[in-house]
């Protein structure tokens, strides 16, 4: 008997899963009050961001490496490093990632097992104490 492992991008529903929650996360950062210092630390014109992080999530995710085959290694820290990203700038973006995942993801476990490195990684992205 063969099992067949899938990723985290096929398990949650591929390309059409991630391009909703991306939307949704940009959304919420674009219009959500407790969100604003977030927001306030990026673009104001959205679609670049979007794009870069639909990207992005789509390789670490398991899928096509969307993001390294156009710009190389992401560098995240050092290419967020222009941005004063503290406690709360974190907190807002780990709320608006949890709220659109929790929107757009419908298997819980799917969610948990996708949280806990993206919670790290907006803890490593911190640049402010």
């Amino acid at each position: 008997m063969s099992e067949e492992t899938i990723t985290l991008y096929e398990a949650i529903g591929g390309d059409a899963t991630l391009r909703a929650l991306t939307d949704r996360f940009y959304m919420l950062m674009d219009t959500l009050p407790e969100a604003a210092r977030c927001r306030a630390i990026h673009p104001p014109d959205l679609s670049g961001s979007r794009e870069k992080f639909y990207e992005y999530l789509t390789g670490y995710l398991g899928g096509p490496p969307l993001y390294t085959d156009k710009r190389g290694h992401p560098m995240l820290r050092r290419r967020h490093f222009v941005a004063e990203i503290g406690p709360a700038e974190r907190d807002e973006w780990l709320l608006c990632f949890r709220q659109a995942m929790d929107e757009t993801i419908a298997s819980e476990k799917l969610r948990e097992i996708i949280w806990a490195p993206v919670e790290r990684l907006a803890h490593h992205m911190q640049n402010q104490p």
